[in-house]
């Protein structure tokens, strides 16, 4: 057993995924499942499926492949523009895929030409976050772009919000990709099947909104990975916020001082933070060194438990003070937020322990292909239970934003 690990459980992940999908399902709203967070491990993939995703979602040309090849058959969406470098593969891929370029759409139809296939669009539009995404008034044109392309499906439209500077979804921002949904089919006299309001940031606005609009579809990764809320870092009451561990094996624990001495230049990663203790009025804890490092994961998006600190970190060790010594091999589990899983999960030297100790539980079946409020007949938009928000693990001292979700 590597003594460096994540320790991931499928089983509290799929009750995460299954809770997600019964909350959004009460509001007429489907959920893809974002696998990137694990680079596309089809055990996930098929966890999510069972759970009641309505497809998979990934930024990856790469690990939607390794999906396709493990023989995971779900809809699947690149959730990132494609590079016009990989057109050809992820045309081969049977994917949807999120776009907001109109020289990569059309390389898009050239691709899907060759290979004899119809390739679904999403077309992203900027809401305020500033990540990727058309502005509004260029949206209909790149409509157009889409429908005159006889290789090209327009799948829907969708936003991504709160992953570059954290704007939040809202009634105003929410409500305007409905009136845009609404414009495109007015002026082209077509239908929509996917509005994708958006990822795990959104939790809070569909279970406090009274109105959903047109959307019907939200992409959610760390939801349901880690069971907290991306915008205020917090547990979400109903999901597992320990699915997914990180375990690191103590390599010296000894008493020093808790500040540093000598005239202090940049440290290896350019940082100058440091001060100094030149009075030498200081007081000594036992300061204890784990086997991990920035290389394997981000120190400062790691919660610990109480009697743990973490302090500092170089590539290879991290610096935590701990109540009491500790005995090298000991281990020390920490729960990553999203940018730790991350780089951990990139990190060869960091093993990936995943497993699951019950048996699948019966799918949950949503549908995303009509309007919030209406399927079947049935009336879906009612407000359903609120996800509450309920304080956190203290995360590591100046913890750091986090991406998509």
């Amino acid at each position: 057993m590597s003594g460096l690990r994540l320790d991931i459980d499928l089983d509290k992940i799929g009750d995460n995924a299954r809770h997600l999908v019964a909350l959004a399902g009460e509001r007429g709203v489907s959920i893809t499942g974002v696998t990137k967070a694990l680079l596309g491990d089809a055990r996930l993939a098929r966890t999510l499926v069972v759970a009641g995703v309505v497809g998979l979602g990934d930024s990856r040309i790469e690990n939607i492949e390794r999906m396709r090849h493990a023989h995971v058959h779900s809809p699947m969406t690149l959730i990132r523009s494609p590079m016009p470098s990989q057109v050809d593969r992820v045309a081969r891929a049977d994917t949807t895929s999120m776009n907001s370029d109109t020289d990569v759409l059309t390389a898009l139809a050239t691709a899907a030409r060759l290979c004899g296939r119809i390739h679904d669009v999403i077309v992203m539009v900027e809401l305020g976050d500033l990540r990727d995404g058309v502005m509004s008034a260029e949206l209909h044109e790149t409509v157009r772009h889409v429908l005159r392309r006889p290789t090209l499906r327009l799948e829907g439209i969708g936003t991504n919000l709160a992953c570059r500077n954290g704007i939040e979804p809202s009634r105003q921002n929410m409500g305007e990709l409905s009136d845009l949904a609404d414009s495109v089919e007015s002026a082209f006299g077509i239908e929509l099947r996917t509005v994708s309001g958006g990822n795990s940031a959104n939790l809070g606005w569909l279970s406090t909104a009274e109105q959903l609009g047109r959307v019907n579809n939200l992409r959610l990764g760390e939801a349901i990975l880690l069971g907290r809320d991306p915008l205020r870092r917090q547990p979400l009451v109903g999901l597992h916020t320990d699915a997914i561990t990180l375990i690191g094996e103590v390599i010296e624990s000894r008493r020093k001082p808790s500040r540093p001495w000598g005239r202090a230049g940049q440290n290896a990663f350019g940082e100058t933070d440091t001060e100094p203790n030149d009075d030498g009025g200081d007081h000594s804890i036992w300061q204890t060194i784990v086997a991990v490092g920035r290389q394997d994961t981000d120190p400062r998006d790691l919660r610990t438990t109480a009697g743990v600190t973490v302090l500092a970190a170089s590539s290879d060790h991290l610096m935590v003070e701990t109540s009491v010594k500790m005995v090298a091999g000991d281990e020390i589990r920490f729960e990553p937020g999203y940018s730790a899983l991350l780089r951990s999960m990139t990190s060869p030297f960091v093993h990936k322990e995943v497993r699951r100790d019950r048996a699948d539980r019966t799918t949950i079946s949503v549908s995303s292909r009509g309007r919030a409020g209406n399927q079947g007949g049935t009336t879906v938009g009612r407000r359903t239970a609120n996800l509450t928000i309920v304080p956190a693990m203290r995360p590591a001292a100046g913890a750091a934003p986090r991406s998509d979700r």
